[in-house]
């Protein structure tokens, strides 16, 4: 389904619904722990903190896709736990939701570890690698990062 008829959903953790939280993270752990055989500790605490920001896309009330704005501690916004739906894949979704996360990270630097095979997509978002190769849950990652973008306006919820 394309990208467009789904819609962009951000928001803290303390105005997400019980059946919401339940949704992101059952997409979350169906990919992650299931499909990746990466049995991790899903929830960890990350979540719940007030600076975290979560992203989803929605479309006839199915989550599509998902990732979660983190706030380290050093000013820079860290993008985590990028996921599509098996059966959303192929549609645009992740892109769609990297442009509106580093929209809502504005000109701050921003971090994320990515999947190695997925380090092209990300640079066309404007990531660099910048560390070596390092494998996590036996899976390959790297370390990337986005400088400080151009100024953007803040996200308007829709």
């Amino acid at each position: 389904m394309p990208s467009q008829t789904a819609h962009v959903r951000v928001a803290a953790f303390a105005d997400l619904d019980a059946r919401t939280f339940h949704d992101l993270l059952r997409l979350r752990i169906d990919v992650f722990v299931v499909e990746q055989h990466c049995p991790y500790p899903e929830l960890d605490g990350r979540d719940v903190e007030p600076g975290t920001r979560h992203l989803w896309l929605e479309h006839d009330g199915m989550v599509l896709a998902y990732l979660r704005i983190l706030a380290d501690p050093d000013g820079a916004a860290r993008i985590g736990r990028v996921v599509v739906a098996p059966t959303a894949r192929g549609g645009g979704h992740a892109g769609r939701l990297v442009t509106e996360a580093l929209r809502l990270v504005g000109d701050r630097p921003c971090v994320l570890e990515a999947q190695s095979h997925l380090v092209a997509f990300y640079a066309r978002h404007g990531f660099t690698v910048t560390g070596p190769e390092y494998v996590e849950d036996g899976i390959p990652h790297v370390p990337m990062r986005r400088e400080r973008g151009p100024a953007r306006p803040g996200y308007i919820h829709g």
